[in-house]
């Protein structure tokens, strides 16, 4: 191997250490790019009604702030009023689990016992497990600095890229060949078209999901009914996996008033589940990719695996945009071209790209760059 290539496979190694290094920082840019896609959508229908661009990102960032304001005015105060009662219900939580694991002691079988070594223990394990998230209080306080400053960075971002995002996709474009260009702001297009469904659809989802939530806790009477529903609404964003991690708050909270009224959190929890999958899953697919239950459920384990926190709610739309890239590069431009470029006598060309410009393929077409 020649000293160029060489080169070449470190510079490339280097770039990928690199790369994964700042991770968390790329998760952040991407997240604000869906939320300049989400709103650029606002901006255009503005610019429709012949207000100017600058005026009309002024009012969308203005209504964003306003909706998260108010968000935040009027459920701020119940969240802190109920986060403090959790703060209580800690404790009595804890009693019951021990009375519970006590009666079981006391009912199953001894050589059955000796089978689960680990029951015996169940109150124990519990009680350092809760005792570890309510003493950690110091340490989350201590990370929303940076909590901060990545929310910051999150919308100074957002805002920039929502400005003016030409220069940023036609500099991404031409880290493309020539010919290749008017391709990928194609492609660019399909995937902007998939996001804007996903967020659509999953708003939607998101505010029905945590509407019906409450009101069926605050039926019930289970506790803290607004922070359960808040829960189950942000958890839509993580399909499959979400409203089972949503169910497991509201049910524990009942187990402390009576069994029936946790019967009862899991029938309505169902019966919400099977609201969407009917009814809202069918009036929003139209306007989403559908992705596969299984590719779906992968995709959320293996982002929040290598890239935490984010990269669990980040998920789906990570995984619409390497679909849409995988489908119209690998698949429509590479392979279903493949016996094109099978044949000996052919030219090298690569004559997948043949659709991008059928008169020339090797011109010179930076039209797309300056287009509007």
């Amino acid at each position: 191997m020649r000293i160029g290539k060489w080169i070449g496979f470190f510079v490339f190694v280097v770039s990928i250490y690199i790369l994964w290094q700042i991770r968390q920082v790329l998760l952040i840019v991407f997240a604000a790019i869906i939320l300049a896609t989400a709103l650029n959508q606002i901006v255009k229908a503005l610019q429709k009604l012949k207000i100017p661009r600058g005026i009309a990102v002024g009012i969308s960032v203005l209504l964003l702030f306003t909706i998260v304001s108010g968000f935040f005015a009027l459920i701020a105060p119940r969240i802190i009023e109920q986060l403090r009662e959790f703060t209580f219900i800690v404790p009595k939580f804890l009693d019951q689990i021990r009375v519970w694991n006590d009666w079981l002691l006391k009912v199953i079988p001894e050589p059955v016992l000796d089978e689960i070594q680990g029951l015996r223990y169940l109150t124990q394990g519990l009680q350092t497990w809760l005792g570890a998230v309510s003493g950690n209080v110091f340490t989350v306080l201590s990370r929303s600095f940076n909590i901060v400053l990545n929310s910051l960075l999150f919308l100074v971002l957002t805002i920039m890229l929502l400005i003016d995002p030409k220069p940023y996709r036609s500099g991404f474009i031409l880290l493309f060949p020539a010919f290749y260009r008017r391709r990928m702001d194609e492609i660019l297009h399909k995937c902007e078209t998939s996001l804007v469904g996903w967020i659509k659809g999953t708003l939607l989802t998101m505010f029905l999901i945590g509407g019906l939530s409450y009101i069926g806790l605050l039926i019930l009477g289970v506790r803290l009914p607004l922070i359960n529903a808040i829960i189950a609404g942000l958890l839509e964003f993580i399909p499959n996996v979400g409203p089972t991690l949503s169910l497991v708050p509201p049910l524990l909270l009942a187990l402390l008033d009576a069994p029936w009224k946790a019967v009862a959190v899991v029938a309505i929890y169902l019966g919400i589940q099977q609201v969407e999958s009917l009814v809202v899953v069918p009036l929003v697919m139209k306007s989403q990719v559908s992705l596969l239950p299984v590719v779906t459920l992968l995709a959320v384990v293996v982002f929040a695996n290598f890239f935490g926190f984010l990269g669990l709610f980040l998920a789906i739309p990570l995984v619409l945009v390497l679909q849409t890239f995988i489908q119209e590069i690998l698949v429509k431009d590479v392979l279903n071209n493949w016996h094109l470029n099978s044949g000996k006598d052919e030219p090298e060309t690569n004559l997948a790209f043949v659709e991008v410009n059928p008169t020339n393929p090797d011109i010179q077409d930076d039209s797309v760059i300056n287009k509007e």
